[in-house]
Order: C-alpha cells, then sequence, then structure tokens
C-alpha cells in the first residue's frame, strides 16, 4: 500500500518513489525523436513515442538498468558526471538541468525544513516597500504561489486579494478558479501556464512540502487545463516579460513585468508591472492608480 504526494510515493518501507523525477524524464524522452538524437533508426513501428529508456541510457553512457533505476526514483548518491551526461542525452536547457539536480539529488536540509515549514512571513521592509510603490501595481508571491502583500494598483489590476478567504489568496488559484481571470488576462493561457511551470520548479526545490498535495489536486480536479498542463511538465524561470490585460475601467493595456528575488529568500519573489513614460499604457496605468487612490 502507498500514498501519493506530487512529488511521488511512499511505499511500505517508508521509501520515496520519485514520482515528479519519473514524469520528468518520461516527458523529456518522449519529446526526443532517434533522429534529433543522432541514432539509427529501425524498420517497425515504435511502442513508445521518443527516445526508448535504452537509447537515453547509450547516449549517456551508462547501463540500461542504472538509467531506469535513476527514471523510477531508486538510484541513490548518483553523481553530477551521470546527471549532467543525461541532461546532455535529453538536451536539456539550463533551467531543465538545474531541476534536474533537484529531483534527483534534493538537499536534505531543504526536503526536511519543507516538511515542517511554519507560515511564510514578510520581513517587514519588504511591506513597507510595496506599501510606497503608489504609482506601480505590485505583489509578493510566496511558496506555492500565494499572495503574501498587494498593493492598492495590483488589487484593482487583478483582484482584492485582501478580501478573499487566506486559503484563496494565492496566484494559482486565481487563475484556474475564478473565471474574471480568462477575461482579464488577455494571454490568460500563456500566463497560466507560466504559472504551473512555476510551480513545478517549487515542487522540486520542495517535494515534501505538506501544502503542496492539496493545492495541485484541488486544481487537477477543478481544472481540466491544470491537469494537462501538469503532466506535461513545462518548465520556465520567467523573470520578465509583458502582460495584457482588458480592465471595466481603463480598456487594453500591456504592462512590463519584472520578478526580483531576495537572495536570502528563494521562496519570496515581488512582481513590479510597469509601463513606458508617455505611452498609451501609461495613461491608462495612471488612470487606474488615480482610480485605485480616489
Amino acid at each position: 500500500m502507498s500514498s501519493a504526494t506530487p512529488g511521488g510515493r511512499i511505499d511500505n518501507g517508508g521509501r520515496l518513489d520519485n514520482g515528479e523525477l519519473r514524469d520528468f524524464l518520461r516527458t523529456r524522452r518522449a519529446r526526443l525523436s532517434p533522429e534529433d538524437a543522432g541514432l539509427p533508426t529501425s524498420p517497425g513501428i515504435r511502442r513508445v513515442p521518443g527516445l526508448r529508456r535504452e537509447e537515453v541510457a547509450r547516449l549517456a553512457g551508462v547501463s540500461v538498468d542504472y538509467y531506469v533505476r535513476l527514471e523510477r526514483g531508486r538510484q541513490l548518491n548518483v553523481s553530477d558526471s551521470v546527471l549532467d551526461a543525461v541532461a546532455r542525452a535529453l538536451r536539456l536547457g539550463p533551467v531543465e538541468h538545474t531541476h534536474l539536480y533537484a529531483l534527483a539529488r534534493p538537499h536534505p536540509r531543504t526536503q526536511r525544513d519543507s516538511a515542517r515549514m511554519p507560515p511564510q512571513r514578510l520581513h517587514p521592509s519588504l511591506r513597507l516597500m510595496l506599501d510606497r510603490l503608489d504609482g506601480v501595481p505590485a505583489m509578493i508571491l510566496g511558496r506555492r504561489m500565494e499572495v503574501l502583500a498587494v498593493n492598492r494598483p495590483a488589487r484593482l489590476l487583478f483582484t482584492d486579494f485582501d478580501a478573499r478567504p487566506v486559503r484563496d489568496r494565492n496566484m494559482a488559484r486565481y487563475l484556474f478558479l475564478d473565471p474574471e481571470a480568462r477575461t482579464r488576462l488577455l494571454d490568460w493561457e500563456g500566463t497560466a501556464r507560466a504559472t504551473v511551470a512555476s510551480l513545478h520548479l517549487y515542487a522540486g526545490r520542495h517535494r515534501t512540502d505538506p501544502l503542496l498535495p492539496g493545492l495541485v489536486g484541488e486544481l487537477s480536479v477543478r481544472s481540466d487545463d491544470f491537469r494537462g498542463w501538469w503532466a506535461r511538465h513545462e518548465l520556465t524561470a520567467c523573470l520578465h516579460g509583458s502582460t495584457r490585460f482588458r480592465h471595466p475601467l481603463v480598456g487594453t493595456l500591456t504592462l512590463s513585468n519584472e520578478t526580483f528575488t531576495p537572495p536570502d529568500d528563494p521562496d519570496t519573489h515581488l512582481h513590479l508591472l510597469t509601463a513606458e513614460p508617455g505611452s498609451a499604457d501609461r495613461q491608462a496605468l495612471d488612470l487606474l492608480v488615480s482610480r485605485a487612490s480616489s
């Protein structure tokens, strides 16, 4: 008998079956063809999409048995050289490469601390800075995409998170469970998929977070989009970009977004939304801010 978690299953011996690692490697195998990897192809129908396990093992220079144990999350003390070889074989990008390390070799202290996480608290200086950004929509997101703090312009731009129950002050729940989010964000799909990717990166760093299974499970049950994208294990590290809004008060506007992470708190992220001075988007944002201040 076993119990399921986003990071895998716990068997009767108390061993972690690393489902996140297994599914991540399977999705990466599936997206590569033998031709992509420079391997000869044999006639006939392949039973699996993409590369077979033995093909990845050959490309990485390890035995098939070793790679199978690694993919199942059963290969402990895997070396840097093997992980690097697997990353090259699967043609992983830098973010995926780092994620592979997090899944295959989780830091014991990180996982131990994740299992007994106290409520996340903001440093007073961050909250003070947020309150002083009157002309810029800004919010601070924490673990599991929780909205820890939001200023007045951001509340009007998105939704009044402070008025929601504490458990619903979460960007992922807002995007996937609030119908208004789909009309408020013109590129809702892009924003939602980036949010799923961020949750996957978080899951790699904190596989034993006791609250993560509930969030992932709820969103998987209530949103077909979330369930499908979560299964694809897409990964992105979005530090900057743009977001297009359709706001009932000021119409359509496109804002640049920047993300900042304190070096001593990698699970806290400050998000700022700005517009070019003198642009129509800036005028719309100024109008929104004036409404928020009135």
